[in-house]
Formats: C-alpha cells, structure tokens, sequence
C-alpha cells in the first residue's frame, strides 16, 4: 500500500486523550505546581464545562495566584491543550517502546491496543474532557493535536502493513480501513467506559486487541 496521509477523520480515530511530547514523545515532568493547576483545571472543565469555568475559579480550587497561573499557561485554551497533550505524550512514548522491541506485526499491534485502551482507561476523564470541548482550541493547538494523532495513525497503519507482506495478517481489507476502525474503536471508550463498570481495564483491552486480530485473520 503506497504511503498516503490520513484525512483529518482518520487522524481524529486515536483516543481523544495527551502531554507535552517535548524531544521525542518522553512526557514533560511537572512542578507541584503545574500539575496543581492542571488537576484543578481537569477537575472544574469535568463539572462545569470549559465556558462555565474561569481561571479564577481554576486559581481557587488550585491554590495558587493568577501570576503563577499565566507564568505556566496564557489562557484556559492551553490548559486544555495541556490536559490532551500530557495523555498522548504516554501513548506515544508507550508506543514507541513497542516498536523498539521489534516484536512481529501480530504480537505489536496487540501490545500497542492493549496498551492505548488502557493508558484511555486510566486516565477517562483526560479523555472525556478533550473529546467534549476540543472544538475550543485555536487553529495552532489544533494542527498540533492532529500531528499527533497522525503520527500515531500512520505507525499503526505501518505495523498492519508490515503484517500483510510477512503473511501474519491475511485481510484483504486497506491497512488504512483496519487503522481507522482499531483506533476508532478506543476514540469511543471515553462515551461508555466506567471506572466503576464490572468489566475491568485489562479484560476489555485483550478482549477488543483479540477481536481486531482476528479480524486480521
């Protein structure tokens, strides 16, 4: 399959979820803090939605003073970046921890699924609080969230086409087609997915990564 850039939609299909990527995709490392207020910040966006809350109010419930807000973040829409960046920076560090083991396309696209529902499911309200008022960010942060998600829609897309050619995957469905509804299928977790459910994290992972697998088949 000739290499061949994902649409917006396609690059969309990754987890709405993020950290700062910084050299590479290594998380960035947080002050007290700067986690303070991001933690206030996720916490208030959860209850009250981005427009019903202001950065007083984000000042308060983090106990810090407006100038050690803005010394951080310039405005509510970074904050929100921030929330997004700081999960996909794990997803992508976890994904590029797979890739260096060199695993066979099977077992990589497995440990890669397992790994995003999960890193989804621990962090769920990261998720849901993006995939609910990403639509506020500028035009730069949102170029810069759709980098990211295609960056890991094409190393996936990679790892299926990897496995057509060896002969580990026998689909005659597009690489591309596989990608978008694997990764579509996590982009809904945040719409369902209850920490307090009674399937645990671990279980729904390998259940959906045996499904997408046996698709491949």
């Amino acid at each position: 399959m000739t290499e061949t850039q994902p649409t917006d939609a396609a690059a969309d299909a990754v987890a709405d979820t993020g950290a700062d990527t910084g050299a590479g995709s290594v998380p960035v490392r947080r002050s007290p803090v700067e986690r303070r207020i991001l933690d206030a910040a996720l916490r208030l966006f959860a209850e009250r939605g981005f427009d019903g809350t202001s950065v007083q109010g984000i000042v308060e419930a983090a106990e810090v003073t407006k100038g050690a807000l803005y010394h951080y973040f310039d405005s509510k829409d970074a904050l929100l970046y921030e929330i997004y960046h700081s999960l996909i920076a794990r997803q992508l560090a976890d994904l590029d921890a797979v890739l260096a083991e060199g695993l066979p396309p099977r077992e990589a696209v497995r440990r890669v699924l397992t790994g995003l529902i999960l890193s989804t499911a621990e962090h769920i309200d990261e998720a849901k609080v993006f995939g609910r008022e990403m639509h506020r960010l500028d035009d730069a942060r949102m170029h810069a969230v759709r980098a990211d998600r295609r960056r890991y829609h094409n190393t996936f897309r990679g790892l299926v086409e990897q496995g057509k050619r060896d002969g580990s995957f026998t689909t005659p469905t597009p690489a591309d087609t596989v990608t978008i509804v694997a990764l579509g299928m996590v982009n809904q977790l945040p719409r369902w997915y209850r920490t307090d459910g009674p399937k645990p994290a671990a279980e729904l992972a390998a259940e959906v990564a045996d499904f997408i697998l046996a698709a491949l088949d």
